[in-house]
């Protein structure tokens, strides 16, 4: 099992920058689990955002974010990272940060079984 707590959340006016935190605990994160980023905004679906392999050699990102996001992990703190750039009003969402196991060191965008509470960020124009 594992347990995921995300912090960095926030309000920003656009062009500004965050930096979103998760840390996890139960299992160690190196043992087979990508981490990724979804977020859902009001009245719309939960989106795939950004995830790492559970190694950290591979990454991916949304085409929304490419660019302008960049997700890290550091398997010895058990944390993955979400930077935030150039930011958008449209980037206003709760972001929540999920883990699945995933022995192919690449990076699912759904399937995720663990889910954090989620924190908010709000971009204002």
């Amino acid at each position: 099992q594992v347990q995921l707590v995300e912090s960095g959340g926030g309000w920003v006016q656009a062009g500004g920058s965050l930096r979103l935190s998760c840390a996890a605990s139960g299992r160690t994160l190196n043992t087979y689990y990508a981490l990724g980023w979804v977020r859902q905004a009001p009245g719309k679906e939960r989106e795939f955002v950004a995830g790492s392999s559970w190694s950290g050699r591979s990454a991916r990102h949304a085409d929304s974010v490419k660019g302008r996001f960049t997700v890290s992990r550091d398997n010895a703190k058990n944390t993955v990272y979400l930077r935030m750039n150039s930011l958008k009003p449209d980037d206003t969402a709760v972001y929540y940060c999920a883990a699945e196991r995933y022995y192919r060191d690449s990076v699912p965008d759904s399937g995720y079984d663990h889910w954090g509470q989620g924190t908010l960020v709000t971009v204002s124009s």
